[in-house]
């Protein structure tokens, strides 16, 4: 039993000894709980200490549930929390532990702890020694232990993790591997030795490159029953490959690990205490490429290039962050062909998409990144009907030359993908035989005698012999609803489609997205002005190859003042007045002509009679006869031949034909009255008019 010196037993008191006693035990990890038990035992030991300070065995109580915790500050150790609760009912009198490094590690909980003793009393003890916080003395010595504490884990990180760093540079650290790679005896990073799993991993890369999206590539493995390999850190079976359904998050993984293109990585992530969980220390965040401590290319075997990887993380980058980014995005069902392509010709900013329209049937491109940042007005604003359909034509003339290299590669990947999924069943169905014959010698195995263990061994045996049958017959379901050959008759039928590509392009089964899949392969953006040309859309292309070419088309303007040649119309709808054309006639052949009224609508008369008041430009004579004769060569009547002949004036006739007491056309807006008059409508007319003076004059 250790023996209190003197300088203990005046620094303990009866108040102090009519408290508990509380020993405080904690190792940092549960290795250290299970290899150091001798530092365990000598924390526990601590109750004789206790005990030799004048505390009954009764009255001294252990804390020990944060062994296998660490003191660090970012683990919730409730052991520590329970002590410091009691010292605050004022129920302690005495905290022993081995050292301070066992009370924490860092100093916010070490300055709690000697805070809470100050105020209340409480008497500190080492292996060694007793310490008053009440003391300047000894609070000073408890302050500096706590120092030394937290400086002795930061020192001990410090050299871990620079040995870490120096091994991690050779390329010699041993890394958690994904399920594809695997090390072989000598330490060697190799591809996973698993037909299976090398297949499953091949197949998500080709799959990306055709489908471009990680969604996409989620949405094919799950359609063809195929799970993906992971193997996890944590768990029952860690570092063991196991078979989970494919997700998007495990695509992803599979894509961004530089692993699979063949780099020795070290340092993607680091830890952000802003991400820390409450209670947790693996709060961690991506570190960028161009961050990363250790980055040694072409160190292993791999599934794909470097260049590659980096091209599949800019195409995950597009997808995830959108043009609102400033980046494409992955193609959407939307109409709008151009969606993430269309650039801006003003400020170079990519345009965004909203959808008009009663059922929103209308897409426009919109670039709004000044009203989102300053809330200033739109930049600009391209309905995207007419461009989308422009674009579309010259994308089909420029692939006119290459469809029948098209059809060709299109059946060359049709055939790729079938012999694709077939090695997967293959190889599915080759797992699942290995694994029942695999049952089978370990029921041959059993001695007859131990039907104890017979009967397990049986059992499992039967469920693996059920797990081939039900793959064969998923594999033979899967073959009657996708044929793997291609027929003849079949070989013909996509040479004529890929020889008639608008008609693919048209096709009810072509989705908006596959079509600008297909226009991304071909155009890597297109740029949109329309108040750079009066009247007009400018837009150029940038194809994938590098080269451009710019068009111009008529827009649809709201105004015949924005109209794209309106010197031209008023012009020639002069020529066609002065050589005796009506207006609906002269609508006609300005619509013929290719010219468009506002709103991008038809001519017709009305728009002629319009513009015709506005120019100033004269009625024409029909036949050569003046505008407004009392009567038309056919017999009918003007307004003035009307009013003449019923003796009213020429807006009463207007009245009489609005109130249907007389019939009259015009050939079109804005041309002469054709009145249509009888002798017997004459004379009921002017006895009606004679009846209404009559009654004025009686009235009056």
């Amino acid at each position: 039993m250790l023996m209190t010196s003197n300088l203990d037993d005046e620094r303990l008191t009866t108040a102090h000894r009519a408290k508990l006693a509380y020993v405080y035990v904690r190792q940092s990890s549960v290795n250290q709980v299970r290899q150091h038990q001798e530092s365990t035992e000598l924390q526990y030991r601590l109750v004789d200490r206790a005990i030799g300070l004048g505390w009954p065995h009764e009255r001294v109580q252990v804390i020990d549930e944060d062994l296998g915790k660490s003191g660090a500050g970012g683990v919730e150790r409730h052991g520590f929390q329970k002590l410091i609760a009691e010292i605050g009912l004022g129920n302690a009198g005495l905290v022993i532990s081995l050292d301070a490094s066992r009370l924490a590690r860092n100093n916010r909980d070490w300055h709690q702890l000697l805070e809470l003793c100050s105020v209340f009393g409480v008497l500190i003890a080492d292996g060694e020694r007793l310490y008053d916080p009440r003391v300047y003395h000894d609070r000073l010595l408890l302050g500096l232990s706590g120092i030394m504490s937290e400086a002795e884990l930061h020192q001990i990180r410090m050299r871990l993790h620079q040995g870490e760093r120096q091994k991690a540079a050779r390329g010699e650290l041993r890394l958690p591997l994904p399920a594809g790679l695997a090390y072989d005896r000598a330490g060697a990073i190799i591809l996973n030795p698993d037909e299976e799993v090398q297949a499953r991993i091949q197949l998500v890369f080709a799959k990306f490159r055709e489908l471009q999206s990680a969604r996409g590539v989620m949405r094919f493995l799950r359609a063809n029953g195929l799970p993906l390999p992971v193997r996890p850190v944590l768990g029952p079976s860690p570092h063991d490959v196991i078979w989970q359904e494919a997700d998007s998050a495990r695509v992803r993984n599979i894509l961004q690990n530089p692993a699979y293109a063949g780099a020795y990585v070290y340092g993607r992530r680091q830890r952000d205490p802003m991400k820390c969980r409450p209670g947790s220390i693996r709060g961690t965040v991506k570190v960028a490429v161009t961050d990363w401590a250790v980055c040694l290319q072409a160190a292993h075997s791999g599934y794909i290039g470097w260049e590659e990887f980096m091209a599949n993380r800019r195409r995950l980058a597009d997808n995830a962050s959108g043009y609102e980014a400033g980046r494409a995005g992955a193609p959407r069902k939307g109409s709008a062909l151009l969606q993430g392509v269309a650039i801006c010709g003003r400020c170079g900013r990519r345009m965004s998409l909203r959808y008009t329209g009663p059922n929103g049937d209308y897409p426009v491109y919109c670039c709004r990144s000044d009203r989102d940042q300053r809330g200033v007005a739109l930049c600009q604003e391209v309905r995207a009907l007419p461009i989308d359909a422009f674009v579309e034509g010259v994308l089909l003339d420029a692939l006119a030359p290459d469809r029948i290299a098209i059809a060709l590669a299109a059946m060359g990947q049709l055939e790729e993908e079938s012999r694709q999924l077939e090695r997967q069943w293959a190889l599915r169905r080759e797992r699942a035989r290995y694994e029942a014959e695999r049952a089978r010698r370990q029921y041959d195995a059993v001695e007859p005698e131990n039907r104890l263990v017979a009967r397990s061994l049986e059992r499992v045996w039967e469920e693996k012999l059920r797990a081939v049958e039900a793959i064969d017959q998923e594999h033979a379901r899967w073959r009657s609803e996708e044929p793997l050959v291609l027929h003849e008759a079949d070989r013909a039928s996509l040479q004529t489609l890929g020889e008639n590509l608008p008609r693919i392009w048209r096709a009810t089964t072509t989705s908006a997205a596959d079509r600008k899949r297909i226009l991304r392969f071909i155009v890597r953006e297109v740029i949109l002005d329309q108040k750079r040309t009066h009247g007009q859309i400018w837009l150029k292309i940038v194809w994938q190859t590098g080269a451009t070419s710019e068009h111009c088309l008529p827009r649809r303007v709201h105004a015949y003042g924005d109209h794209v040649d309106l010197d031209g119309l008023q012009r020639r709808i002069t020529q066609l007045n002065a050589a005796g054309k009506m207006d609906k006639e002269i609508a006609e052949i300005l619509n013929q002509e290719g010219f468009v009224a506002a709103r991008g609508c038809a001519f017709k008369g009305d728009n002629v009679w319009l513009l015709r008041n506005r120019w100033g430009i004269p009625t024409v004579k029909i036949n050569g006869v003046d505008p407004n004769p009392l009567r038309w060569p056919d017999g009918s009547y003007s307004i003035q031949g009307a009013a003449a002949a019923l003796g009213v004036t020429p807006q009463t006739i207007f009245d009489y034909l609005a109130r249907g007491l007389l019939a009259g056309h015009q050939l079109t807006k804005g041309q002469p009255w054709q009145i249509d008059l009888s002798a017997e409508q004459i004379d009921r007319l002017r006895a009606h008019v004679q009846r209404m003076r009559r009654s004025k004059k009686e009235a009056s």
